[in-house]
């Protein structure tokens, strides 16, 4: 089993385990503190998805920083039981864990998000395909967070608000343009 690190708010410096997977790659304590940064420490109110949850550094980092909701999406069943057992034992009572492939979880839910956390397996290529798919479920000023192995230059309708790259990690935050 691997480990990660909650690095702030309620559940500070609480250890999270994983399964071994090579699309797992937590995002490092110093981008996550980068982040979060960014988005400001409380996240009180603010409804977070974490589309490609993996480990769940991202997801239940907003939590314990009191996001109102967090919804985490994973298909991987190895994946998804080491979550639920990382979320009962938090008492994380406003995460919702969902069980589906990211694409069809993206096409079919209707809700709106303050952030959208956006790190898929690397090899997949996904940005492209999942990014057009996202305006739609930006609350009013919100953002996505996006992780890639190499800098990602987003389509004309998002703007690169802030980003950063820590070792082989690139990452940033976008805002549509579309977003009024």
């Amino acid at each position: 089993m691997n480990r990660v690190r909650i690095i702030g708010g309620e559940w500070r410096s609480r250890v999270l385990t994983f399964p071994a997977d090579a699309d797992l790659r937590p995002t490092p304590d110093r981008v996550r503190e980068t982040v979060f940064n960014w988005l400001g420490q409380d996240l009180s109110g603010k409804r977070c998805l974490d589309l490609f949850a993996g480990s769940g550094a991202m997801g239940i980092e907003a939590a314990s920083r009191g996001a109102e909701r967090v919804v985490m999406v994973e298909s991987s069943p190895h994946v998804l039981k080491a979550l639920k057992a990382n979320l009962r034992k938090l008492g994380a009572e406003q995460v919702d864990l969902v069980a589906m492939d990211a694409l069809k979880f993206i096409d079919s839910d209707q809700n709106r998000f303050d952030v959208i956390f956006l790190d898929p397996p690397y090899r997949l290529g996904l940005l492209p395909k999942l990014l057009s798919r996202l305006h739609l479920h930006l609350a009013q000023g919100g953002v996505v967070y996006l992780e890639n192995d190499t800098f990602y230059a987003p389509e004309a309708e998002w703007l690169a608000w802030r980003k950063g790259q820590a070792g082989n990690v690139h990452y940033q935050l976008l805002r549509s343009k579309k977003d009024g």
